[in-house]
């Protein structure tokens, strides 16, 4: 029996586990020295990409993150007012508007589903969101209408060290 053929597909699948493991792994944080909040407030540096979590005064976990699009981003202060594990998503009327095909209602684990392993959600309305991603590579820049994505492993990571009333400041 020949089993020479059997290599180049081996590679194949070798290579596509590989990529996926990256996929639902990714993650960027490091802790950073920073100050100016308290312990446990989530600050987004929007200019930056980049979202932090104060671990106390002088030290942040820092995420890298994707942001609202230019006219769609926004600042000011928030709190978490929902917390969500694989969450359907409800578009927002400005989406449907925008895209009249898009269903009400996407179902968790649709790969058309934008809000990825987790979502916390701020102040009521559902409108804006700290949330994972089904596109990983949009991570880091200005791709939103909004809301702040984060790689699954990163929003999981912050979505068990928040709690609802969590402060939520964006800086432009």
């Amino acid at each position: 029996m020949n089993l020479a053929y059997l290599r180049p597909v081996t590679v194949a699948i070798f290579a596509l586990v590989s990529q996926l493991a990256l996929v639902f792994s990714c993650s960027a944080r490091e802790t950073v020295h920073m100050s100016g909040y308290s312990a446990g407030t989530i600050v987004v540096k929007t200019s930056q990409r980049r979202l932090y979590y104060f671990v106390d005064s002088d030290t942040a976990i820092r995420y890298p993150v994707g942001v609202g699009k230019a006219g769609m981003a926004w600042s000011g202060t928030a709190y978490i007012d929902g917390r969500y594990i694989k969450p359907a998503w409800s578009p927002p009327e400005m989406i449907r508007r925008e895209n009249p095909r898009i269903p009400e209602v996407i179902p968790s684990g649709s790969s058309a589903n934008p809000m990825g392993a987790a979502a916390l959600t701020l102040n009521g309305g559902g409108q804006y969101a700290i949330h994972g991603t089904n596109n990983p590579k949009s991570i880091g820049g200005f791709v939103s209408h909004g809301c702040i994505r984060m790689y699954n492993a990163d929003i999981m990571d912050l979505y068990e060290r928040v709690n609802l009333g969590t402060k939520v400041v964006v800086l432009p």
